[in-house]
């Protein structure tokens, strides 16, 4: 069966990260990055160190929640 998951993403669905907001993108929504992986993180800002939610892995990136600014 076909899943929007990547096998190979370093992400998955549930996972809490800590991470640095490293860019902004289009829509405004903050950057970071998981071994190379994009995330997409609404609500932050370039310099934001914040703990993140994944709550959607894609082919290319994974959108994120944001758990916590630290």
């Amino acid at each position: 069966m076909f899943t929007e998951q990547d096998r190979d993403s370093p992400v998955s669905v549930g996972d809490i990260h800590n991470v640095a907001i490293d860019g902004i993108a289009r829509e405004g929504d903050g950057i970071a990055h998981v071994q190379g992986f994009v995330i997409f993180v609404p609500g932050t800002k370039v310099g934001d160190n914040v703990t993140i939610k994944i709550e959607r892995v894609l082919r290319r990136f994974a959108i994120a929640a944001l758990a916590e600014k630290n």
